[in-house]
């Protein structure tokens, strides 16, 4: 079954997930904060997108961090990061059969659409 990874609040899951109930596509979603979020699960994310694709350095978040955690990322600095600041990652994480991808805009949908029913 499909899931999609985010936070409840996210407007870009809210598009996500109202695209999806329109659609008439299954999914599951884990949020997050409720959730939860734990290095098992940033691994998976990082071992399948990469850490330069899953940090969110032009969000808020990324912004108000000391300019010391900004400096020198690396694989490990990023989960670190992702694990105490999950609005750091960018949402929505989408998990289909093993497969991921991320984010979710108008003009991919149709690729997305394609992707999710295999």
């Amino acid at each position: 079954m499909l899931t999609i990874f985010g936070i409840k609040n996210c407007d870009t899951v809210k598009k996500a997930r109202k695209w999806l109930e329109a659609e008439a596509i299954e999914y599951r979603f884990h949020d997050f904060r409720k959730d939860g979020l734990d290095a098992a699960l940033i691994d998976g994310f990082i071992t399948a997108l990469g850490y330069q694709a899953l940090l969110n350095t032009r969000g808020t978040t990324w912004r108000k961090l000391d300019e010391a955690d900004k400096v020198g990322i690396d694989a490990d600095k990023a989960k670190a990061l992702m694990l105490a600041h999950d609005a750091i990652i960018k949402r929505p994480v989408w998990e289909n059969s093993g497969e991921y991808r991320l984010g979710f805009a108008a003009k991919d949908q149709d690729e997305l659409k394609a992707w999710v029913k295999g």
